[in-house]
């Protein structure tokens, strides 16, 4: 095959792409090439082909000889949707060397993005090399630009084989558990290689959750990651960044170790057979009657009915499987939808499918086969050092169970007929279990086995369900139906609380349940505060209809943010706009005419997606996400803008942008909204607003406010950033407030920015639900606060007790202290004191 020759498309200066001031194109992400600064106005084909795409602002073109070529009009070109371009050929059509492509406003772009340079790559570069190029010089269309030759198919084929490894040293306080490893396995199957992991001799697939927690990572562990074929490279720098910024686990500093559960002091006694020791597994106190939960293992039979069959219903239980856990993670908290997340990876992970196929082609049942399998995962996890690692051999065995019960029908000891206020007594529970469980009744639970950061330790807390693990065969004598009380903040449980322990508890209770029935009482009644200002009590959701329908029974005034996430995690392919319309439709129909505040996809970070390429990032937290990568990848932002517009009756539906640092950013975003409202002449003016949670948007919230049509302060990220904290930081989880003044003052920022404007502005981050928050944020001027929906009810009342002058002159007060602690005192010797239903 011939070199091809390359001419210019387009009059201009001729530079390298180390000059283009964007490291997509400088650092060769998407290939080698050149760019040429502009001075005409029209794009014409550098060689004969085939148009492949055309985006207005980029083409990209097919060589006859199998060379792709992407031609980039300016930086940032995108986000103007269109605008000042002109397309002269349509996808798909063959072209000749010289043809017209499109036409562009060479003034008009200059005055809106941030350079015109423009990028040409071979895209392919794998199977093309550069041999020569232009350097420096003016050219006219037409001229020499590049050469392209062909690699050698032999040579390509060795190129395509290549093999990478990388040594790294693990992080995470925890180890790889089940969410960072199904956070690795995400990032592992993103390339075509085959990656795995190596600790002291044994190797993992690295696109296996199981293989992974089976291996035994630690914290501090040296491991080395290694990949063969076409992107072996780019596949070991992925895993391995991954793995260096922690997976979204926490942290710390490799000189120190992390705390482990210390097994002597969580050892189970009992004290003169009246007190069961244990460990906290979630806060809180609760009396109730003892209800031993017992579950039974499902029986199997060995040998299979033929491979066809047993294959057959292998897969059959599969599919049930993963929608019954779909189901169960589309609502609840993040913790929540997080730990069925990683169910759902080790479901359909490749060494459980592989080993259990294994068993079935020995002739062995569908239900034996995943046993086995499963089984052998967790015996490994079992007999790891790490007290973690034997934690999570739960999950493998929950997943077993879920299955088999699928499988055979079975409902292994779930369909029990709790009493009120129940106390469950257990060898163990498991996630399944707790979720299937009427959670109303259940007011605590102690078990034999478990660990203080086990999954159903993380569900508890996330569901306000006192608990205490790893009681050992003390929970044996407590006998079935006998009043317990459980402290699990201290660990015990008082098998037979004497009269003055239940009399106190009882007052406590009694005094707690009169708050909340006074508070969901007046829930559903509008906010306002004692001297009668106007405050919205909204709710954050992220689970779609039935959340938001559940919200209003909490008294939720409208939906303050949807996280949209949920309907771009965890899949093959990102939502198409009609998915994505069907669901916001769904729960604007929920809220019935109430206030809807939907947030653009914030993916990246801690939240990688299969689907798109992410290029390695020391930090993800300061790197692609939220609306970077929504202008980085316009297509997803088009789609969502589209279903978004699409929602009955029009304009009800309020957009808000996620991570902003400038208005530049905001306006290119502006600009694609509108553009696509012109285009299918829509009318209504959609209201975009703007998230608050950096450090530069709060400083920039005087420009912000003049342009957005609200503001909104996500507290979590921007006391992050503010902090220099990892929220999930757990050696300084101490010290990550976001009452520190230095937030404070940023929020005082904001708001007095907002207010200059007659903007609204309001706060939908965790501060939201610190009760200590709230008088300083409404003297803040914040009338807007979005929170969980339990926590809608004892918000409003809270808000009911308080007077403005009182909040505006605590507001100014704090701003003048030094330290959050110093925040929360006063708060709590001025205000909550003299208030009732009012914070601890």
């Amino acid at each position: 095959m011939s070199n091809l020759i390359l001419v210019a498309p387009i009059q201009g200066w001729v530079a390298a792409l180390d000059e283009v001031p964007d490291p997509v194109f400088s650092e060769r992400i998407l290939g080698d090439g050149l760019a040429i600064d502009p001075t005409g106005a029209m794009l014409r084909a550098p060689c004969d082909g085939v148009m492949i795409s055309s985006a207005k602002h980029a083409v990209t073109l097919h060589a006859a000889n199998g060379a792709e070529i992407l031609i980039h009009i300016g930086l940032e070109t995108v986000a103007l949707g269109g605008q000042g371009f002109i397309s002269l050929v349509r996808e798909g059509k063959a072209i000749k060397a010289g043809d017209p492509l499109l036409t562009f406003d060479l003034e008009f772009l200059a005055a809106r993005v941030k350079s015109l340079i423009s990028p040409i790559v071979v895209t392919n570069g794998e199977a093309f090399k550069i041999v020569r190029r232009s350097h420096d010089c003016e050219v006219a269309v037409g001229d020499f630009l590049m050469e392209l030759q062909p690699v050698d198919s032999a040579v390509a084929a060795e190129r395509s084989a290549g093999s990478e490894s990388r040594d790294v040293v693990v992080p995470l306080t925890l180890g790889i558990h089940a969410r960072p490893a199904a956070m690795l396995s995400n990032c592992a199957k993103r390339f075509s290689s085959d990656v795995t992991l190596s600790l002291r001799g044994r190797n993992a697939n690295a696109k296996s959750v199981a293989a992974l927690m089976s291996l035994g990572v630690g914290f501090n562990d040296a491991v080395s990651v290694a990949a063969k074929g076409a992107d072996a490279e780019q596949a070991v720098a992925a895993v391995v960044d991954l793995i260096g910024a922690g997976l979204g686990d926490g942290v710390v500093p490799s000189q120190a170790a992390p705390a482990q559960p210390n097994k002597e002091k969580a050892a189970p006694a009992v004290d003169g057979q009246n007190v069961v020791r244990g460990v906290r597994a979630a806060p809180g106190i609760a009396l109730g009657r003892a209800v031993h939960f017992h579950v039974t293992e499902i029986s199997v039979p060995e040998a299979g009915k033929g491979i066809a069959r047993e294959t057959e219903e292998f897969h059959r239980a599969l599919g049930e499987a993963r929608l019954r856990i779909e189901a169960s993670s589309s609502s609840g908290d993040r913790q929540r939808r997080d730990i069925l997340s990683a169910h759902l990876a080790l479901l359909d992970d490749p060494e459980l499918h592989g080993a259990a196929r294994q068993h079935i082609e020995n002739g062995k049942s569908a239900g034996f086969a995943w046993r086995q399998a499963i089984r052998s995962f967790a015996g490994t996890l079992k007999a790891s050092d790490n007290v973690r690692m034997q934690e999570r051999a739960s999950d493998l065995l929950d997943l077993e169970r879920q299955f088999l019960a699928v499988l055979t029908g079975a409902n292994p000891g779930r369909n029990i007929d709790l009493p009120e206020n129940a106390i469950l007594i257990a060898e163990e529970l498991l996630p399944s279990d707790l979720v299937s469980l009427d959670a109303a009744k259940i007011a605590g639970f102690v078990t034999s086995r478990g660990g203080p950061t086990s999954h159903i330790a993380i569900l508890a807390s996330g569901m306000n369900v006192p608990a205490v693990v790893g009681a050992g065969p003390a929970v044996r004598l407590v006998a079935e139906g006998t009043e317990v009380l459980l402290d699990a903040d201290e660990g015990l449980l008082y098998l037979r609380p004497d009269s003055a322990a239940v009399a106190a508890a009882r007052a406590t209770f009694a005094v707690q349940s009169h708050q909340r029935t006074d508070a969901m009482a007046t829930a559903g009644e509008k906010c306002r505060t004692a001297d009668g200002t106007r405050i919205e009590i909204l709710a954050n959701l992220g689970a779609g209809a039935p959340e938001a329908a559940a919200a209003l029974h909490m008294g939720a005034e409208g939906c303050g943010l949807l996280r949209t996430e949920f309907l771009f995690l965890d899949r093959n392919a990102p939502p198409s706009e009609d998915e994505q319309y069907q669901q916001y439709q769904a729960v604007a129909d929920a809220l019935d005419g109430r206030p809807f505040t939907l947030r653009t996809f914030d993916i990246g970070g801690d939240k990688p997606v299969r689907y798109l390429a992410f290029p390695p990032e020391e930090n993800p937290a300061l790197g692609l996400r939220g609306v970077r990568a929504g202008l980085l990848w316009p297509d997803l932002l088009r789609a969502q803008f589209g279903a978004i517009i699409r929602v009955k009756p029009a304009g009800r539906c309020k957009i808000m942008l996620p991570m902003i640092v400038s208005l530049g950013e905001f306006v290119a975003a502006r600009a694609i909204l509108d553009a696509m409202c012109e285009e299918r002449n829509v009318a209504a003016r959609i209201p975009l607003g703007v998230m608050i949670e950096t450090p530069s948007s709060a400083v920039l919230a005087d420009q912000l406010s003049r342009e957005a049509d609200f503001l909104s302060i996500g507290t979590n990220d921007l006391t992050q950033y503010v902090l220099a904290i990892d929220r999930g930081h757990r050696q300084l989880a101490d010290q990550f407030d976001a009452l520190h003044p230095a937030v404070l003052r940023l929020i005082a920022k904001a708001a007095d920015s907002a207010r200059a404007v007659g903007k609204p502005i309001g706060v939908c981050g965790g501060l939201a639900t610190d009760p200590l928050a709230t008088p300083i944020l409404l003297g803040l001027g914040i009338g807007e606060l979005s929170v969980p929906p339990p926590a809608i009810p004892n918000l409003k009342a809270a808000v009911h007790a308080l007077a403005m002058t009182d909040c505006r002159a605590a507001a100014r007060h704090v701003l003048t202290l030094e330290s959050p602690g110093a925040v929360r005192a006063y708060v709590r010797a001025s205000i909550i004191s003299s208030k009732r239903g009012i914070g601890p």
